[in-house]
This record gives C-alpha cells, structure tokens and sequence, in this order.
C-alpha cells in the first residue's frame, strides 16, 4: 500500500455481560448487542435497559464504542412498541443503533436524534445508490450485504459519500439466506427468523420422499449419511486483513451474539493481533500461524473466505450439521500474587491437566497443572464446582479475564 492505511475497526459480539467483557478485555474496538426486543438474536440472555446501561457504562470507561441492534425487520405490533423502547434506549447512552427498516430509521432520529445510525446487513445493501441514499437520511454507516466481493465494495466506496462509514462480516456463521434474509423457520416451524425466532432448518438433514413410496426416503447425494444440502461453511478473512482494508472497508465485524464468551474472546483477540501486525507492516502482511490455529480452538464448522473473491463452489458442508469443538474453556483468571495464579472455574480440570492460558494480545501460554488449592487452602485433585475460586501454580502472571483451556 503507498500509503499507511486507515485503522479499520475490530467490531465483536456480545451476547451477554460475560462475552461483552471476554470482547472488550480482548481488544475490541466496539461491541455490538440486543435488548429483549427488537434485535435478530431473540434470546433469553440479551441485555435488559438496566444491563445495557451498565455495558455502555464499562465499555465508555475502556474507550470500547456500544453499538445496539434494533435490526428486525417489524410488523405493526412491533413497530407500536418503538416510542417505548427509544425512549429507554435514550437513557442508555449507546453509540449507535442498527436499524434495518426505514420507518425504525426515522423514528430513532427522532426520539434519539444524538444516537448514530447504522443501517444493518438485512438491508441487503449491494450497491452504491443504496448506500447514498440511506446516507442522505441519516446514516452514518452501513452495515453491507455479505454477498458482496471485494471488487464491489471497492466500487461501492468509491462511489458513495466519503464520511459514509462501511462495515462488513470478516468471521462467522453464514446461511443461504440473503444477508440473513430468509424463511425457512417460518414455513416449518412457524418461528419468524426475521425477527430474531430462527431455528435454523438450513442445518438439518434432508432426503427426499417420492410420493407413491411413503416412508422410503432417497439420499440426495451418493453418500449413504445424506447430506446437508443448505448447511453453509464459515466466513474467515483472517488471512486477508489488507485486501479488506484495501477495499475500504471502516469496521471489519465478527459475526457471533448467540456465541459463548470464550469465541468471543479468542475471535476477538486473533483479529485484534492480526489487525496491530497489519498496521505494523501493510505491505507485507501474513498471518502468524498461531492465528489459524487459534481459530480452530473454537466451535466452528469448516471456514472459507465467503463471497469476497466472489462466489464459491466450496461454500457447503454436506456431511454433517455439527461444530468441531476441540477445546473447552475450563477457567478464568481472577489475579496473581506469589506464584500463585488465581482462578474462577467454568468447567472441570485437574492436576496434570495440561492447559493453555490465552491472554489478550499473546499467543497461548501452555502449562502444566501441579497443584489446584481452594479458598480454604485445602489441596484437591479435581476442581469440579462451577464458579468457585481455586489457585494453581504458575510462573508468570496473567490479567485478570484470560482464559484457561483444555485440548477434549
């Protein structure tokens, strides 16, 4: 690149408290989230007005943007329910919110008129007209469709206004919607994935059944285990950080709200030292190995590279649904002092459990446990009580929230 380039924004997911605080104690630059309504992740363990303040108040005092996702696409029911709801956010002081209807867009501007907008990825927004025209009311990013190739956003950027900011998906899951626009849920399950109640079909497996033959299903591959005719691999840029900040790409975002903290944390990290080694040397940017490798310590099914280099005939995982989970979070750390690394435990680990500890910003640490001690100073074997304070030994220290795993 001729010249250094503009510091793209690391945007990660917080499904909950504990995975805003994993992506804000990694390196996030902003985080994205849902209040109880009208978000596209209809969870029980979104944040509620008086959580979401408290999250807008941490991230504020980290210097971590919050942006809020207000991006349903609503009936009538729905939007009745605005007033009410903007007039909570308002006291929430969130960054911005991620609208994707027209009508939510202008009632935010005028009951949060101080709040950002972002226009979200279920807007579809593929071209240069779209982005304008979302710009000229009010806009201040948008959040593009994630069928598009770098050429296009290319385009896209060079042809729109230049304080217009872009955003794309660089991580995650990806479905045969477009840009998540689907109704599959709905015909089978009557579950609206347009607002937030998707069920996922699109993973299941499927055979067909000839209607003169009841009960005598035929693969729909030569594969005698079926396929997964609609199951969409996963999005990873990692190893193209340059050629997304080439095409002029302002927010490069991990897809992931209904992920656990600890996929936050490593995704976020990977993508936060990925990011530093780029800015550190544009031109000759490659990924560190460990970067990849940390991707696969993740729940995550087989990645590629989505449609940025156009589309692909590799994008389907036909054999199987499930993730590959080949790591476990077994712990957090709480503090340090005496050689003595002190832990809050998620799941159970033992003596001679050979761990990793991942801090924010570092390749893993590995480590061998010797010695696992209570609050009481006891010595035990095996930790095996979610939530409580245990002390291990440890060379060196740690900050507090890096995670502790174990190889399953």
């Amino acid at each position: 690149m001729s010249s250094f380039p503009k510091r793209p924004e690391l945007l990660s997911p917080a499904g909950d408290p504990e995975a805003l605080f994993s992506a804000v104690t990694f390196g996030a630059d902003a985080v994205y989230l849902g209040a109880k309504s009208f978000g596209m992740r209809a969870s029980p363990a979104n944040f509620s007005f008086e959580q979401l303040k408290q999250a807008s108040d941490f991230c504020h005092s980290q210097g971590v943007n919050l942006y809020l996702a207000c991006n349903i696409i609503p009936r009538h029911e729905d939007v009745e329910q605005l007033p009410d709801f903007f007039g909570c956010v308002k006291e929430c002081n969130v960054d911005a919110v991620i609208v994707s209807d027209i009508g939510v867009l202008t009632t935010a501007k005028k009951i949060i008129p101080d709040v950002d907008i972002h226009i979200s990825t279920q807007a579809g927004i593929t071209n240069h007209l779209a982005a304008n025209a979302f710009y000229d009311l009010g806009a201040k990013r948008v959040v593009l469709a994630r069928e598009l190739s770098l050429e296009e956003i290319k385009i896209l950027r060079d042809k729109t206004n230049p304080n217009l900011e872009i955003e794309a998906f660089v991580h995650g899951s990806m479905c045969v919607s477009f840009s998540g626009r689907c109704l599959l849920s709905q015909y089978l399950l009557n579950r609206d994935p347009n607002r937030g109640a998707c069920s996922q079909p699109c993973r299941w497996k499927y055979s067909l059944l000839e209607e003169r033959r009841p009960g005598q299903y035929f693969d729909i591959s030569e594969d005698t285990n079926g396929t997964y005719i609609l199951n969409s691999k996963d999005l990873c840029m990692i190893s193209h950080i340059d050629k997304l900040v080439a095409a002029g790409i302002d927010s490069l975002k991990i897809e992931g709200r209904a992920k656990s903290a600890y996929y936050s944390a490593v995704v976020t990290n990977v993508y936060r030292c990925a990011i530093d080694a780029f800015l550190r040397d544009p031109d000759n940017y490659k990924p560190e190995p460990y970067f990849l490798d940390e991707l696969d310590k993740v729940s995550h099914r087989p990645y590629y590279p989505g449609f940025f280099f156009g589309p692909s005939d590799d994008a389907q995982e036909y054999p199987s649904a499930g993730y590959i989970r080949n790591w476990d979070i077994v712990a957090t750390v709480n503090g340090y002092s005496d050689g003595m690394l002190s832990l809050l435990e998620k799941n159970r680990f033992s003596v001679g459990d050979e761990v990793e500890i991942l801090a924010p910003g570092l390749p893993p640490y590995n480590l061998t446990i010797q010695r696992i001690i209570t609050g009481d100073g006891d010595d035990i074997s095996t930790a095996n009580h979610p939530h409580m304070l245990v002390k291990i030994p440890c060379p060196c220290s740690f900050p507090v929230g890096s995670v502790v795993r174990v190889q399953n």
